[in-house]
């Protein structure tokens, strides 16, 4: 085994900030290495997804937190492995990771627990690889593990062409499920080319009234929403008989009316959050087993396929935020050292 003392350098390019606010305030710096723990992988980082959660970092709402690997921005990196730690096993140096991390992804060198880290399949280069752990694990956990989809039940997937939005339409329709999804009208076509059998432009329709009318008045089984409070009620209203709402994100806002228990008793609805940055480190080792053990073989015969939207150099990431605040992005946007 080789440990830690096996790599020497002191120094790496990495984003930071010296106070909350807009994009602008991401700057280049040079910063010390991490260092490596008896669990991690040292991994030179060739590319790195950009996260809404990033957009909150940059903007204060997590305070100056350290995530468990770092507290630098960034959740999930592609690269190499340049060195490990003396409790590591399975890997190798030279090995082509991807992965969820605890902050850092947004520099040369991030280091990541080997538990969550996954091989980059045959055939795949680092940017497409970057492109799949925070979303895939998170559609996963979202839609299989607490939405309990199967095949021939129906799925109501909200904004289906963001990051993990485009993973999920992608899942849902490998599960066997039947597909609704919102987005903006222009980028409908996108999203049922990722999978969905019904697209609803939600800036022109009201997606419950389109539910009830595509479905006879039944709803549908499970809804994966990012909105929060403008959609609450009208998401229970769209769930059929023990339907399944996963609440994966706050979008617009937490504050909702109080809920008329009636519909949640009387059609035996369920309904879960989930956000992967408050559970413990045990959980997301699980989560990431759950999607790699599922879901990693398909990435390699084709069946399904990371999507990038756009890709920026790291001394652009003010670029790369603006274009996630623009709303105007399908699917992933990376970050290359």
């Amino acid at each position: 085994m080789l440990c830690a003392f096996t790599f020497v350098t002191t120094h790496m390019r990495a984003i930071d900030f010296s106070e909350f606010g807009t994009a602008s305030v991401l700057q280049l710096a040079d910063l010390p290495e991490p260092a490596v723990r008896p669990h991690d992988l040292l991994v030179r980082v060739r590319a790195a997804g950009v996260n809404r959660a990033d957009v909150l970092h940059r903007e204060g709402y997590y305070g100056r937190s350290d995530f468990g690997d770092s507290s630098l921005m960034g959740l999930e990196i592609a690269g190499e492995v340049v060195a490990m730690g003396s409790d590591v096993r399975q890997w190798r140096l030279g090995d082509r990771v991807m992965g969820i991390v605890g902050g850092g992804a947004y520099a040369e060198f991030a280091r990541i627990d080997y538990r969550m880290a996954m091989a980059i399949p045959g055939g795949m280069d680092y940017i497409q690889a970057a492109a799949i752990p925070e979303v895939f694990v998170t559609a996963h956990e979202a839609l299989v593990h607490l939405g309990r989809l199967v095949a021939g039940e129906t799925v109501l997937i909200h904004a289906a062409a963001s990051g993990v939005g485009s993973a999920a339409v992608q899942l849902a329709k490998a599960c066997g499920a039947r597909v609704f999804a919102t987005a903006k009208g222009a980028k409908l076509d996108r999203v049922r080319e990722l999978g969905a059998d019904v697209g609803i432009d939600y800036t022109a329709t009201d997606f419950a009234d389109a539910i009830q009318e595509a479905t006879g008045g039944d709803g549908v089984d499970v809804i994966i929403d990012f909105i929060g409070a403008p959609y609450f009620e009208r998401n229970l209203a769209s769930l059929d008989f023990g339907g399944r709402l996963v609440q994966v994100g706050l979008l617009g806002g937490s504050e909702t009316p109080v809920l008329d228990l009636k519909r949640l008793l009387y059609r035996h609805l369920h309904i879960f959050g989930t956000v992967m940055k408050s559970r413990s480190q045990a959980e997301k080792q699980a989560m990431t087993k759950r999607f790699r053990d599922t879901w990693l073989d398909h990435f390699a015969n084709g069946e399904l396929h990371p999507v990038v939207d756009s890709v920026f150099p790291l001394a652009q990431a003010a670029a790369a935020h603006e274009r996630m605040e623009s709303n105007e992005s399908v699917g992933k946007i990376v970050l290359t050292p």
